[in-house]
């Protein structure tokens, strides 16, 4: 785009031209708060844009970073050039970019923790922090919690120098009385965990469950512990967080924080997403956690008796991953999406056995609504016998499948055979291949589509969506076939159709040779296709 462009010559350009001046004459004779220069004419998008380029391709440096701290900055982000962030720098952020409202200090390790605490206090409107692997200590996290009032996401992953009480402090403000943070919806703190006894950091847990009223996603070690001891609700018998300190008792935290329900009182928590989660945990998170949006399910190789998913009516972002050697049949997700299908609209299903052939059919046949669908599955296991497919078949079996309705919000499709170039039974083949055909030319939105390790051929398949009667593949941007059959006559069917492909995938394509890879390149520069092709 020319927006591209144009930042790229000012990137290809800042040592000669737009810093030239000031990295010769006044970098190191003076110290400036503020400098009015080239870029206080651009947008805090476009200098925000410049410093992420700038970083990402390591020409950032001390002088453009000077300049580039303009106060209309709205969103800042030091990640990329981490090693250059120093107390200096952050004392300059203070000055200059007081109507921030996101913050990514992310590495930077050189500020001190007292630089820190100044920043923050002079940043009241910040909604987005990110201080992971900084020097974050509890007098950071009391910052934090008493001057940023409307924060809304905030990380502290890998703070070593975070503890139980610094997590306490951050929701409750010991002078004034007074919780804090009850905006904030994200908190991602990670490796922060104590490496001894974890019983404090368990309370801290529960404490900030309990007293950040609006957290819907919270990333922290013994979570599942902390969400069992609110279940049970013995708080008499935690004591206090730490001794001396008038921090309100869980007991009392948590008399506020229930609610009456079906004649019971019970608390309820607002977490939207879950991860990693154990089955055999389900229960306990239905029970408390009635708002759920997103989770991923953990599951091992044993027979699964029935999920009842039913209560988390907002759930629309569904992940089970199958973390046994076996995996599960398919079919079983088929069952346990026969009520919750309708609602949801990204599923991933990783490492489930294709034994029974309509399962995949069935569970797309009830999931109508959705926009990404993700599958990595394996062949049946082995059995004596079992028909292998012939190169002949019957054109009307690629039209066996009927799915019923159109998937007018699909946008990804990824369908991943783990077991390379294994040979499918028969009937799971065609049933594969007419299910495919089904979706594709019931998806007039699809933009990526990936069918890697397809161990049969994919021609007919692409031959048959190709011919519906309907235009198919007109949003489609991104094509990955890695590891499958597919000829050159499909790809060059493929780039041939009005769509948008600007990438395709082909690499380990065993049909695909070199010659076929340069042909491929001499039609996208005779037709001008804006289109890259990854091979071999």
């Amino acid at each position: 785009s020319l927006k591209s462009l144009c930042l790229n010559n000012v990137v290809d350009n800042m040592k000669t031209l737009w810093a030239k001046d000031y990295s010769e004459n006044y970098l190191d004779q003076y110290q400036f708060l503020y400098i009015q220069g080239p870029f206080n004419d651009l947008t805090g998008g476009l200098v925000q844009e410049l410093l992420r380029r700038l970083g990402e391709t390591h020409r950032l440096n001390r002088a453009y970073l000077h300049l580039l701290l303009v106060p209309h900055l709205t969103q800042l982000s030091l990640r990329s050039c981490c090693g250059l962030v120093s107390n200096a720098i952050c004392q300059l952020i203070a000055a200059r970019c007081k109507n921030l409202l996101a913050l990514d200090l992310c590495g930077c390790s050189r500020v001190q923790s007292s630089v820190l605490v100044d920043l923050i206090e002079g940043l009241p409107s910040l909604r987005k922090l990110d201080l992971s692997g900084t020097q974050c200590t509890t007098q950071v996290l009391s910052a934090v919690g008493s001057t940023c009032r409307e924060l809304r996401e905030l990380s502290i992953s890998e703070c070593k120098q975070v503890t139980s009480a610094g997590l306490v402090h951050l929701a409750y403000d010991q002078t004034r009385g007074t919780f804090n943070c009850s905006q904030l919806r994200t908190l991602v703190a990670t490796g922060v965990e104590p490496k001894g006894d974890s019983t404090g950091f368990v309370k801290a847990v529960v404490f900030l469950l309990l007293a950040l009223p609006s957290l819907e996603y919270f990333a922290v070690g013994y979570l599942i512990h902390a969400l069992h001891l609110i279940q049970g609700q013995q708080f008499a018998q935690c004591g206090d967080f730490t001794d001396g300190n008038p921090f309100p008792s869980l007991a009392k935290l948590a008399q506020s924080r229930r609610t009456l329900e079906h004649g019971d009182c019970q608390i309820a928590l607002k977490l939207k997403r879950l991860n990693d989660v154990g089955e055999h945990l389900l229960p306990l998170l239905i029970s408390l956690c009635k708002q759920v949006v997103e989770v991923t399910i953990l599951c091992n190789d044993e027979p699964n008796f029935g999920w009842n998913l039913s209560s988390w009516k907002n759930l629309t972002h569904l992940t089970v991953q199958c973390t046994g050697t076996n995996g599960r049949p398919l079919s079983e997700m088929a069952i346990a999406l026969e009520e919750l299908g309708p609602n949801l609209q990204h599923l991933s299903l990783h490492n489930f056995r294709h034994e029974d052939e309509t399962s995949l059919s069935t569970i797309l046949r009830r999931c109508p609504n959705l926009r990404v669908f993700s599958t990595y599955l394996s062949s049946p296991q082995e059995e004596d016998g079992y028909e292998v497919v012939q190169d002949e078949e019957d054109e009307d079996d690629l039209l066996l499948v009927y799915l019923g309705h159109t998937f007018k919000h699909l946008r990804q499709f990824n369908l991943v055979l783990m077991d390379t170039f294994k040979t499918l039974p028969r009937q799971n083949e065609v049933f594969l291949k007419s299910t495919l055909v089904s979706l594709l030319r019931a998806s007039p939105k699809l933009e990526k589509l990936s069918l890697i390790c397809i161990p049969f051929p994919l021609d007919k398949v692409f031959q048959k969506v190709l011919e519906a009667p309907m235009p198919v593949f007109g949003n489609l941007r991104e094509l990955s076939l890695e590891n499958s059959n597919v000829s050159r006559a499909t790809i060059h069917s493929l780039m041939n159709e009005d769509n948008q492909l600007a990438l395709m995938h082909l690499v380990q394509c065993q049909n695909i040779y070199r010659r076929d890879y340069d042909q491929f390149l001499q039609v996208i520069k005779q037709k001008k296709f804006e289109l890259q092709i990854n091979w071999p």
